[in-house]
């Protein structure tokens, strides 16, 4: 399938899930809003969590790197402030936290989600080997860990206590997640 389709439909997944959410998309929506005839999406992507799992690998492709601020304890913060700018405005946040909730209504997003978050850590590994060349990491760190680490407080502040993110959130995040890397909590065992 062309390149220019797969976008429009990836286009159209995450504006259906901005507008209406999860439980308001539906393929008729996609179909309508990307050009893309309805059978062609059930044959293509075999319904609604093909689709999800489509979009979400498309959004894999983009150009995203991880901060280089020339300092550990600043790409740990950049990595933060970046999760507390995504879900800052609702119109921003609405098409992630959609995929998050579609991640606990069916397996197949929640693998699709799972994949995209593993390759985002694997990017995130230059931050680690960046830390290390400048002495102040050591090569065992894990830094998949490390990074789940910093965004795992505000993660649960978004979507299971829905209380609100800010700066000093991130701060505190990547602070804590410092000084535990610093302690080898995030060291790979030998």
């Amino acid at each position: 399938m062309e390149q220019t389709t797969r976008a429009a439909v990836r286009d159209a997944v995450i504006t259906g899930l901005s507008e209406h959410g999860y439980p308001g998309l539906t393929v008729e929506y996609v179909a309508e809003h990307s050009g893309v005839h309805k059978t062609t999406l059930y044959r293509r992507w075999g319904g609604l969590e093909g689709l999800l799992a489509e979009a979400l690998d498309l959004a894999g492709d983009d150009a995203w790197t991880a901060p280089d601020t020339g300092s550990l304890e600043g790409d740990l913060r950049a990595l933060a402030l970046e999760v507390v700018d995504s879900f800052a405005r609702p119109d921003d946040a609405a098409a992630p936290t959609a995929f998050i909730a579609a991640a606990f209504q069916s397996e197949r997003a929640a693998d699709a989600l799972r994949a995209f978050y593993t390759e985002r850590f694997s990017r995130c590994e230059a931050v680690v080997t960046r830390a290390v060349a400048r002495g102040e990491a050591t090569a065992a760190i894990d830094s998949a860990a490390l990074v789940r680490a910093v965004t795992a407080p505000l993660f649960l502040r978004l979507f299971i206590t829905r209380e609100p993110v800010d700066t000093a959130l991130a701060d505190q995040s990547a602070a804590v997640a410092l000084a535990a890397a610093r302690a080898g909590a995030f060291n790979r065992p030998d």
